[in-house]
């Protein structure tokens, strides 16, 4: 494993620049709030830590990229910030999210309430869900797990035309998985950052889907034309627990954040690292470190101290229990699906350590 290591100086430039106005911007923040985002170049902190790499096919070892600083981020002259114009995130849900309607319904709410509270401040607004063949969209079957892919382009395309005038941006969720092309396996998401729109795939977050008793798998397309949707009729989708919540989670913030202009982190360990595979995914944190917080506070301008405190009420709000999976015939109107946040456990309390440190 290596370990990759700033400097003090380097971390605190980028973070709060040598920009004479950036650090003015900077000094202007609530005292709070700089000591907590100072934490980002102190070599003790238990809060942000640096970025490991366990393997070569690790993204920061894969994807050679220049690192963003907050002053490249603030200079970009292509980053898309809301105005009171543009200032809604919408979701777009595409095909089920659960194998009953009330698992899908509440599933996508849990996703929109999670957003809501990381992206504080802005509205998150639900478009009504469709079925795959309302996008249009390509088809296939993935020769080597045998389960059903969609077009993510045409979905994106698809996204384009349905945006809303106030959106900053559309983002289409789905179980479904997805391929950019036909030379490609697979993708686990793409997003247009001109058009403000991006297509994401929960499908092989699933704890069964690289198992050889995945249920999603199909044999043949051969007797199914291009436009017969009919093969999605009744799709797999894996059961709803803790887990897959948090990796559905990270991923939504995650693409959210490009559509701010705010690049793959190479600083700390944070959320905005890329990730190549989804063990590496699941070492990325829920959390931004200090520099990726500056920038999405920048572009949004929400106090971090109430975002925290957003978050916290999110993972505490009915979240005692886990749900099952209903049955097909059961009186859906009547089952309540408590949110499944036992994952979220050890992230909550380092936001608890994060609210101490901004409000003492």
């Amino acid at each position: 494993m290596q370990t990759v290591r700033h400097s003090e100086e380097t971390l605190r430039t980028a973070l709060i620049s040598k920009n004479p106005a950036l650090v003015s911007q900077y000094e202007k923040l609530e005292a709070g709030e700089r000591r907590l985002m100072n934490e980002a170049f102190q070599p003790a902190s238990d809060l942000f830590g640096p970025i490991t790499v366990h393997s070569q096919s690790d993204w920061i070892t894969s994807h050679p990229e220049p690192p963003q600083d907050f002053e490249e981020f603030f200079r970009d002259p292509y980053r898309k910030t809301p105005s009171p114009e543009k200032c809604s995130i919408y979701i777009q849900c595409i095909g089920p999210l659960g194998n009953t309607q009330i698992i899908s319904e509440e599933y996508v709410k849990w996703l929109k309430g999670y957003c809501e509270a990381f992206f504080y401040g802005l509205a998150v607004k639900l478009l009504p869900p469709v079925p795959v063949s309302a996008t249009k969209c390509s088809f296939r079957v993935n020769e080597n797990t045998q389960n059903l892919q969609i077009h993510a382009g045409h979905i994106l395309k698809f996204l384009k035309k349905k945006k809303p005038e106030d959106a900053f941006c559309v983002v289409g969720i789905t179980m479904i998985d997805l391929y950019p092309r036909d030379s490609w396996n697979f993708v686990f998401g793409q997003a247009s950052l001109t058009d403000g729109v991006g297509i994401f795939s929960f499908a092989r977050y699933g704890s069964d889907f690289y198992s050889s008793r995945y249920k999603g798998k199909v044999k043949t397309l051969q007797e199914k034309s291009s436009h017969d949707y009919s093969v999605f009729d009744n799709y797999y989708t894996p059961e709803v627990t803790s887990v897959l919540l948090l990796r559905s989670c990270k991923t939504l913030t995650h693409e959210i954040g490009h559509t701010f202009g705010v690049r793959h982190c190479q600083w700390l360990a944070c959320l905005m690292q890329g990730s190549n595979h989804l063990e590496e995914a699941d070492r990325r944190p829920l959390n931004l470190c200090p520099i990726c917080l500056r920038k999405l506070q920048c572009a949004i301008g929400f106090n971090i101290r109430e975002r925290y405190k957003a978050l916290v009420r999110w993972i505490d709000e009915e979240s005692a229990g886990a749900p099952g999976v209903t049955p097909k015939h059961s009186r859906e109107a009547n089952v309540h699906l408590p949110k499944p946040v036992e994952a979220f456990k050890e992230w909550k309390e380092w936001i608890i350590k994060c609210l101490a440190v901004v409000q003492n």
